[in-house]
């Protein structure tokens, strides 16, 4: 008895544990509402249904999150994701746009490579701003949050920039293995973070700085580089991201492609478990936080709430996940419960009464 019952603490105090029972109430609750909410078929070969839907759309978020992970690991927060997204879009699809042969893959390549490059650049100057002459994170990335739609704007010349090629629609629409291709992508990516991050001491450096900047720097760690470099990666997932984003739609526009989701990508982050004061992150926490986001906005959607309500239902189920899972209101809510009910007047004094 004792054995379930220490199995059923190191269960629920396990930190994927109420993420992860959360995703699996908002599917059953769809799943109520709507019975084929989980049914998945086979088209041309291809896997459809809304659970697929689910991952596919998850991929850009999932992307994002990673970068962002390491950034809030280290102390930093980068708002400026959502126009890094725009950024890469508009840049790959203006130069995809202006070409003879938009389905060459070389073409297509070309661009990614120039978007990417142009990514980069931006990441780093986030990193300068705040590695190298010291301006708060928020601050820095505030900066290029705002000043980069005005980029994207610029790039695209105030329009929507369309695209006919094949092999960039693949990047958000394409399927391998009769699953889409962003899905790969993402997990490629994922898998890549992970890598480099838990096989190697960076990973450890990484938390060491986020955790205290100035003991890393007295062990011989060089944090400004390492802090550099996480808005460096950080800009990469954003432009990978973009390509998604503006190649499900096969356009960009530099308004919207990428809005607002570098919030969204801050509270995958957080439900995951990465603490946004900085030290330890969680990748497959930040993956599970973006799935659970994702399946909150298709249920919005599916359940047919008002676009009005929309967002506050969003704000709720969000508060309530984080809440969930904090073991401080764990513990006070379960301590509560458990604490015996204060003796009445007429019992006091009654035990106070010799025997």
């Amino acid at each position: 008895m004792n054995d379930v019952r220490s199995r059923y603490r190191a269960l629920i105090g396990h930190r994927l544990f109420w993420p992860a029972a959360v995703l699996v109430l908002m599917l059953a609750a769809n799943t109520i509402y709507r019975p084929g909410f989980l049914a998945i078929e086979v088209k041309d070969g291809h896997l459809y249904g809304t659970p697929i839907d689910i991952l596919r759309l998850s991929a850009p978020l999932i992307l994002v999150a990673l970068g962002m992970t390491l950034v809030i690991s280290t102390g930093g927060i980068d708002l400026s994701v959502g126009s890094l997204c725009a950024i890469s879009g508009a840049v790959a699809c203006v130069y995809i746009s202006g070409q003879p042969d938009q389905n060459s893959l070389a073409t297509v390549l070309t661009a990614l490579a120039l978007a990417f490059g142009v990514a980069l650049a931006l990441g780093a100057w986030n990193g300068v701003l705040v590695a190298v002459i010291g301006i708060q994170p928020i601050i820095a990335t505030l900066i290029l949050m705002v000043a980069g739609r005005g980029l994207a704007q610029l790039i695209t010349e105030g329009q929507i920039v369309t695209v006919n090629s094949g092999p960039y629609r693949a990047i958000g629409l394409g399927h391998l293995l009769t699953l889409p291709l962003a899905i790969f992508i993402a997990l490629a990516a994922a898998l890549l973070v992970a890598v480099i991050t838990r096989r190697t001491a960076l990973g450890m450096i990484i938390e060491s700085v986020g955790g205290n900047a100035e003991a890393s720097r007295l062990a011989g760690i060089r944090s400004g580089r390492i802090i550099f470099l996480v808005y460096v990666i950080s800009a990469g997932c954003a432009a990978v991201a973009g390509f998604m984003m503006t190649a499900n739609v096969s356009s960009a526009d530099g308004n919207a492609a990428g809005l607002w989701v570098e919030l969204d990508a801050i509270l995958a982050v957080v439900i995951g478990g990465t603490a946004l004061a900085g030290g330890r992150f969680f990748l497959s926490g930040t993956i599970l936080g973006a799935l659970i986001i994702q399946t909150l906005t298709t249920s919005v959607y599916a359940m047919n709430i008002s676009p009005q309500t929309a967002l506050l239902f969003k704000a709720v189920v969000v508060i309530a996940v984080c809440l969930v899972q904090a073991p401080a209101f764990r513990a006070k809510f379960t301590r509560r419960r458990n604490t015996p009910p204060r003796p009445t007047a007429p019992q006091r004094q009654k035990e106070q009464v010799p025997a």
